[in-house]
């Protein structure tokens, strides 16, 4: 396995005025080939028009890369389907990005920006060779793709025009913040910050293009970034094990972890205290009315109760996104330490608790491992963590 994580955001501004973004980032991950795919579309004009064709592109486009398709026969296919209107040609530009694990990354770009690529903090330009896109309506169309073998700590920012041309015509930026404004501010913002993150990275980019059009953007702009780094291993434990006699076993399996863990759980919580002799310390200031408040033992990031806690984290992570704030509730900081880390281990106790088969209990009291099998499903499909699953 490759001794990185991938690390990916997007951050995106609607044209001011505008209900909707015509850009669209689409991604899918094929674990199977090791391998994860990442479109980004920008549709020719604003609003719902842009955003149908920017949607049909890269859809397409994640679906043909997925099949292994060659980008020239692809990109023919999916231009081709694009609706056409008063006899015009619809257009929608793209930029697909393929990693491999252990394997190379490969770039592929339509009339996009450039991408820009740093590594260990400096501007690295890999070799670029262009290939015709197929069929005779599509002369003169190239792809630019670039291909390199990716290192930990390397970057790669990309962007639609939105971003590069954002404070055109003002006097500070008369033809745009171009490209190589945007590579020195992105390697200023790197040099303060080396291990800065992808979505604070993207967002600072973004609300800087934002800055430059007065905070009333022109045109549509989306910024992503991708950051292979050092992978970050977490733990989660809920629920006590099937036999009380393994709860020896139990917690000394939890003990020698290196990383940081919180348990989801009182029974739990109880257990492993009672063996690592400790303290449980009840935290009585918690913003969730709903919930039983958190507790503290030492080792552990935060001790909340379990299958309440696990559905709400579930919430959550099903309507999050880079800009939502959470707070310091029990599942919003249960939710705060996964999206923090890469590799997310959860033990799972299949002990009955008795509590929750009361039949006059509330329908969402689902059985433990179905709560996780959906938290672990939101964790890979779109957050990109690699997670493991342990039934105890």
């Amino acid at each position: 396995m490759a001794d990185y994580h991938i690390e990916v955001d997007v951050h995106q501004l609607k044209r001011h005025g505008q209900v909707v973004c015509g850009d669209v980032f689409h991604s899918k991950q094929i674990r199977a080939e090791g391998r994860t795919i990442l479109v980004l579309s920008d549709g020719i004009g604003h609003g719902v028009k842009a955003n149908v064709l920017a949607t049909l592109t890269a859809s397409m486009a994640l679906n043909y890369t997925s099949f292994h398709t060659k980008p020239e026969v692809a990109a023919n296919i999916f231009m081709r389907a694009l609706p056409k209107s008063d006899g015009k040609e619809s257009y929608a530009t793209f930029t697909i990005i393929e990693i491999e694990d252990d394997g190379p990354v490969r770039i592929i770009n339509y009339d996009n920006p450039k991408t820009i690529l740093f590594r260990r903090g400096q501007i690295f330009e890999p070799t670029e060779f262009q290939i015709p896109i197929r069929g005779e309506e599509n002369i003169g169309k190239i792809l630019r793709i670039r291909e390199f073998t990716p290192m930990p700590e390397d970057r790669i920012i990309f962007m639609t025009d939105g971003v590069v041309q954002s404070g055109l015509g003002s006097k500070r930026f008369p033809t745009g913040w171009e490209l190589d404004n945007i590579t020195h501010f992105a390697e200023n913002q790197i040099a303060r910050e080396y291990e800065i993150s992808a979505t604070k990275l993207a967002r600072k980019i973004l609300n800087q293009a934002s800055m430059n059009d007065s905070f009333e953007i022109r045109d549509d702009a989306s910024c992503g970034v991708i950051y292979f780094r050092k992978p970050r291993e977490f733990m989660l434990i809920t629920g006590p094990p099937f036999y009380k006699i393994k709860d020896t076993d139990f917690v000394q399996r939890i003990q020698e972890f290196p990383g940081k863990k919180i348990i989801c759980g009182g029974t739990t919580a109880e257990i492993i205290a009672r063996e690592m002799n400790l303290d449980v310390d009840i935290q009585h200031r918690f913003s969730e009315k709903t919930l039983p408040p958190a507790a503290k033992i030492k080792g552990f990031e935060i001790v909340t109760e379990g299958i309440l806690t696990l559905g709400r984290v579930e919430e959550i992570l099903e309507n999050y996104n880079s800009d939502m704030r959470l707070g310091d509730s029990p599942p919003e900081v249960v939710v705060k330490l996964l999206i923090q880390h890469d590799i997310i281990n959860i033990i799972v106790g299949t002990r009955i608790n008795w509590a929750h088969q009361d039949p006059d209990q509330p329908v969402e009291l689902e059985i433990r491992k179905f709560v996780v099998k959906r938290i672990v499903r939101l964790l890979e499909s779109r957050f990109f963590k690699k997670v493991t699953v342990e039934l105890v």
